[in-house]
């Protein structure tokens, strides 16, 4: 990757700039024109206008039907949840197998500490990271802005710029580039020097009467966890799908705040200028999405109104809430690069490219930029918490290092520029093999191949009720065909596609709110296909360039997710992973359906549920444990879906007899507190997961709601980060472990030649296959020899990760 910059100081070419005039002219348009017509959907597609009260009972319609969704076992499918593709023996024996999973011995952990110790006279350019030093005869507070570079925030809370004068504002002319040399620090920015009298270089000591920055707390106490060798089991919450570069999508200007901003949290966490200039009455996308008229547009200090569970336009994964996460014991984030092109030339104000690809890119590099601004914040280069990962290997030492690994996947409509025009292909073998090497080359280790549109990969599973035909629009618009929806039968009558109506009713069963929210800035009239009685299947599959997409994928070992496909495409490729033995496959967002659940376990693949409510997602939790497959590692992930206009688990209320009580114990045993950002404090049991920050107080919701099983559960989650590893592991061509596996089992002399002195943790794992334990300094396989089918053989490491020994224990 190129050197990182902040999106603010990225070359006009990468965006496209409106002035603040012109956007806010725009914005009145749109606050104007479009509010008024709110939902004033187009006649021929069947759906609803009228008056703007109307229009806001139906988005309230559309939000309680949100919430209903997403605590389904599939969000991809109408139908109730009444059926189980697996007979009620199976499901036994599958719980039973998991039972005894939890019986085995847990790794053990350390504590690591969180920042390294400050030192009276900071050792490097970096060291004054968030810390109070005396400059010039003054107490100045370094807030880091990049790695190398500070807001000198002084104690009347000001900022120096040069000729050390002070100033009221943060701008480019108080940040300042440090520089060390013999112990002495020099300042810079484009400005010249910071000269203070005669003085421009200048001896730091530690001191006390800062002001403190202002920023969001993090309320845990306690080093976060880490192994005790870089390279034994892991243990942690692993989320599978999160967008946490949405500020960048739909154009750029749909997304209200950001995860970081130069200049902190005052900056990143503020409101859309459309929503602000109109005092919250002119967010369309928020209103429906919500299913509120308005809102407090004000963020940062009061967030009155947002950050909430349904407020979906409004920054989620705010660094400092990612923080937390990490603190109350995640260790696994795969952040998605999301986009959208017909939504986004829809929506009227935009910066950024509307090309799907180049939002990745742009997203990708974004990535960088905020792990190097997290580093900044940790005191250097590789010091933060959050870690950018490309091998499962290198996952694991960050965890173990007590940090948290960062997988960057994709999720958009039109992945490589594959979309379709009439049926015929708008990309061919040749262009997806050279994007999917350069996004490779970015980081990206998980995807999925469709989301909203058929494309030129695979076909839809489209979305239910009165957001149906208005995505139906829009892919017509995209591909110029609609989706071929076809009456099916399914056996256990649950896998089907999104059954789509006539004359959609928006209180039936909508997903999400995606296209419904902005159909009124301008989808034209198109007559809409009748389609035949449910329930109904998507006669789209997966296509020829489809089953070389994930034959690519599975080449270049990147995790391939079949959510959002058709249920013929889904089948399709599960076909081909299956006849591929590719274990490389996982649902990340229960956009799949419940005939492909237990495929993706027998495969080998990892399983992570729409979080939603918490109340939901522990009777999720409980049909997953009945598909666990025996011959694999069991430990369940979650997929937040945040930014990516996803709704969040509500909170269940501070009367229940269940709730959380705080300060509770987390994942090694770190005290969570109430967590405070300005002058809000969030509380789970009244806040729901208003933010990421919430989410170690939903895994203490779901021990409360899972009563007497609420042990078994938190002990599933923690096992999360270690289970998406193995799959990966696996995806590299590393055998499954053979204590799990008997058929697999080699003669105990055959393991004994195979394992050689000096040899390292993965190169024995592609000698011999997953090990059965990884605790500590060893790991632990199954052999066989004569007249004994089951030997248990010890493999020693070195600290260093260095095979220095191998036994036969029985």
């Amino acid at each position: 990757m190129p050197a990182r910059r902040t999106p603010s100081d990225r070359p006009e070419g990468r965006r496209r700039r409106w002035s603040t005039a012109g956007r806010l002219a725009v914005t009145g348009a749109a606050a104007g024109g479009v509010l008024a017509a709110a939902l004033a959907l187009p006649g021929a597609a069947g759906l609803r206008g009228g008056s703007l009260e109307q229009q806001f009972a139906d988005a309230t319609a559309t939000k309680v039907a949100m919430d209903a969704s997403k605590n389904s076992i599939s969000r991809s499918v109408g139908a109730e949840d009444t059926s189980d593709p697996t007979t009620a023996a199976e499901a036994r024996a599958a719980a039973a197998y998991v039972e005894a999973e939890r019986a085995l011995p847990d790794p053990r952990l350390r504590e690591a500490a969180v920042a390294q110790p400050r030192r009276a006279r900071p050792q490097d350019r970096w060291a004054m990271a968030n810390g109070c030093y005396r400059l010039a005869g003054r107490p100045v507070f370094f807030k880091p802005t990049d790695l190398g570079s500070y807001l000198l925030h002084t104690a009347d809370r000001g900022f120096l710029a040069a000729g050390g004068e002070r100033v009221a504002e943060p701008s480019p002319a108080t940040v300042w580039t440090a520089r060390e040399r013999g112990g002495r620090f020099t300042f810079t920015n484009d400005r010249g020097p910071l000269r203070i009298g005669a003085a421009s270089t200048f001896a730091l000591t530690r001191t006390t009467g800062c002001a403190a920055y202002p920023e969001s707390q993090i309320d845990v106490s306690g080093g976060p966890h880490a192994g005790v060798t870089p390279f034994q089991e892991v243990r942690g919450y692993a989320d599978a799908h999160t967008h946490g570069m949405a500020f960048e999508f739909l154009g750029g200007e749909a997304h209200c705040g950001r995860p970081w901003h130069e200049y902190g949290a005052p900056y990143a966490l503020v409101d859309c200028e459309d929503h602000t200039v109109t005092g919250g009455y002119g967010g369309v996308l928020e209103s429906v999405l919500s299913g509120t008229p308005s809102h407090d547009p004000v963020g940062w200090p009061t967030f009155e109104d947002w950050p909430a569970p349904n407020s979906l336009t409004h920054e989620g994964t705010y660094y400092r809430w990612l923080e937390r996460a990490w603190r109350g014991g995640q260790r696994l984030f795969v952040n998605l690069l999301v986009e959208n092109n017909q939504l986004c030339q829809l929506y009227p104000l935009k910066r950024n490219s509307c090309d799907d690809m180049d939002s990745v890119r742009l997203q990708a590099e974004d990535m960088y930029a905020m792990q190097d601004y997290i580093d900044a914040q940790a005191g250097g280069p590789g010091k933060g918490f959050y870690r950018i990962v490309k091998d499962p290997w290198q996952a694991r030492r960050v965890i173990n290092a007590g940090k948290m690994a960062v997988v960057m996947g994709i999720e958009t409509s039109v992945p490589f520029g594959c979309t379709m025009k009439l049926g015929v292909p708008a990309c061919d073998a040749a262009d997806i093999d050279r994007q999917i090497a350069e996004v490779h080359r970015m980081g990206v280790r998980q995807m999925e191949l469709v989301n909203k549109f058929d494309n030129a990969l695979s076909g839809v599973a489209g979305d239910a009720g009165a957001i149906g035909p208005v995505v139906n629009v829009a892919n017509f618009l995209e591909t110029g065909t609609f989706w071929d929806m076809r009456h099916c039968e399914p056996a256990d009558g649950e896998s089907h596609d999104n059954n789509q109506v006539a004359v959609p009713d928006i209180t039936a069963g909508v997903q999400d709110a995606l296209f419904g929210a902005i159909a009124s800035l301008g989808l034209p009239t198109v007559p809409l296909p009748l389609y035949p009685s449910p329930d109904h299947c998507n006669n789209r599959g997966l296509s020829t360039l489809g089953e070389h997409t994930i034959e690519e994928l599975a080449k270049r070992r990147i995790l391939f997710d079949p959510d959002h496909m058709s249920v013929k495409a889904r089948r399709q490729s599960m076909d081909q992973i299956e006849a591929m033995r590719y274990p490389g496959v996982l649902s990340s967002h229960s956009w799949s359906t419940p005939d492909t659940y237990p495929r993706i376990y027998r495969a080998g693949g990892f399983v992570a549920p729409y979080a939603g409510d918490s109340t939901g997602f522990v009777e999720k939790w409980r049909r997953h444990v009945g598909w666990a497959d025996e011959r694999y590692y069991f430990g369940l992930g979650f997929g937040a879906d945040i930014n990516g206009l996803g709704a969040q688990g509500n909170p269940r209320g501070a009367d229940v007899r269940n709730k959380v009580t705080y300060p509770f114990r987390g994942l090694g045993g770190v005290r969570v507190d109430r967590q405070r950002a300005g002058q809000r404090v969030f509380d789970i049991n009244v806040d729901g997961v208003a933010q990421y920050g919430l989410y170690p107080d939903w895994v203490e919701d779901l021990r409360q709601v899972a009563g007497k099983d609420g042990a078994d559960i938190v002990d599933d989650m923690a096992r999360g980060a270690e289970a998406y590893l193995q799959t990966w592991e696996r995806a590299y061509g590393v055998r499954p472990d053979s204590c799990r596996n008997p058929g697999l089992r080699r003669q105990w002399s055959k393991v004994r030649g195979l394992v050689r002195p000096g040899m390292t943790t993965t190169a024995v794992m592609r000698a011999v296959g997953q090990p059965y334990q990884r605790l500590g300094a060893s790991y632990r396989f199954c052999a066989k020899a004569p007249g004994d089918p089951k030997v248990v053989v010890r493999v020693a490491f070195s600290r260093a990760g260095e095979v220095t020994g191998v036994r036969r224990l029985g």
